[in-house]
């Protein structure tokens, strides 16, 4: 029997509790599954069939899979699947991908781990300082037993050589991307979801959560700048954490009413027509590993007003107006010029598309096999 090379993705994290991470899993599981080469086998670490994935899409009948009910917070992942990965019947050499930075640290084979952001410890306000600790702790035991890294931007390589002085050598760059149904969508789906969100026909979108580095409370100061007359009112989607009121409560202080509107969680099939149907999409979040919505409004047409900071420039290139995040007035001035000149917003709407194609998982797929087959090289030749 000729040696198989055995790939083994933990997909643990592909579950509706991970909203960004699951979409990460799910989609480079699909993609690379695509693209393996002969004497290259795909396996799913990871209970399929009591996963509910952002898309139910991962199924027991596409994928080896290898079941496992074990939580990436439970302690004992660290001897229980060590020794899962140990009794399996493998014809060849195998790596471990874990796409979330509490994995088994010692599975007997090469590991590769994505990190996607820095999040806690350059806004420490999001989170408790037992949290921060446990972040900085936990993902340098976890860099240390990772063969290989991948991050999904060169500001997160960066981020990773500050903070936790990584040979960048050792990091890869493997850029997320929108999904193929994020795409501009016909007037009768638009026309299905302004019925369904009571949207009027022009409106400001954000969409995300609503955490501190979001920096939602400076978009509404900067809205409540705004020209109140023939101003579209803005609409704010996405998943709400209570801990954070900052924003309805600015926009009660400042009597903004119902020209500001909190969605809050959109049903995933409505997001590409939510996107589509906005006027503007306005993105002025301090801080992002990759910044994912951004993607996903320039793939579905929407003009799109972000901040300069992160990775934010290198995903928009051209195809973005950009601007400072801290200052309220710069935020401000982009969103009513974007909003005030039709030609840009058509500049806008055409180059955005064509610079979201610069990004597909179908490329993630294939550098994130190119990292698994140099690191398999590698081994073979020590």
């Amino acid at each position: 029997m000729n040696p198989v090379s055995h790939y083994i993705l933990d997909v643990r994290t592909a579950t509706k509790h991970f909203p960004g991470i699951g979409r990460y899993a799910t989609s480079l599981a699909l993609s690379m599954n695509e693209l393996l080469a002969a004497g290259e086998q795909l396996t799913l670490l990871g209970d399929l069939p009591g996963t509910e994935t952002h898309d139910n899409s991962l199924s027991v009948a596409e994928f080896r899979s290898i079941p496992v009910s074990v939580s990436p917070f439970s302690a004992s992942q660290q001897w229980r699947i060590p020794g899962l990965l140990r009794r399996l019947p493998l014809s060849g050499p195998a790596i471990y991908h874990s796409p979330y930075y509490l994995f088994p640290y010692l599975t007997g084979m090469p590991a590769v781990l994505t990190i996607y952001d820095v999040t806690p410890l350059l806004y420490p306000q999001s989170v408790s300082l037992k949290a921060r600790t446990f972040f900085r702790v936990i993902v340098t035991v976890a860099l240390r037993a990772a063969s290989e890294i991948l991050t999904v931007s060169e500001a997160t390589r960066c981020d990773l050589t500050r903070y936790f002085s990584v040979d960048p050598a050792r990091i890869r760059v493997t850029p997320l991307a929108a999904e193929a149904r994020f795409r501009p969508q016909p007037a009768g789906e638009i026309d299905r979801i302004r019925a369904k969100y009571d949207l009027p026909a022009r409106y400001v979108l954000y969409f995300g959560i609503n955490k501190p580095h979001k920096n939602l409370p400076a978009l509404i100061d900067a809205f409540s700048q705004l020209a109140a007359q023939h101003t579209p009112p803005l609409i704010i989607g996405g998943a709400w954490d209570r801990r954070y009121p900052q924003a309805r409560n600015r926009a009660a202080q400042l009597r903004l009413g119902e020209s500001v509107r909190f969605l809050g969680p959109v049903d995933e099939a409505d997001l590409p027509a939510l996107y589509s149907a906005a006027t503007i999409f306005v993105f002025p979040s301090l801080y992002e590993g990759f910044g994912l919505p951004v993607l996903e409004a320039m793939s579905c047409g929407t003009p799109v007003a972000c901040a300069n900071t992160a990775s934010l420039p290198e995903i928009v290139g051209q195809a973005a107006l950009l601007f400072d995040p801290c200052s309220v007035a710069e935020i401000k001035e982009a969103m009513a010029k974007l909003l005030e000149d039709d030609p840009l917003r058509a500049d806008l709407s055409a180059r955005g598309p064509e610079q979201a194609k610069q990004f597909s998982w179908h490329q993630t797929a294939a550098s994130t096999l190119r990292c698994y087959r140099d690191l398999l090289e590698e081994r073979s030749n020590e």
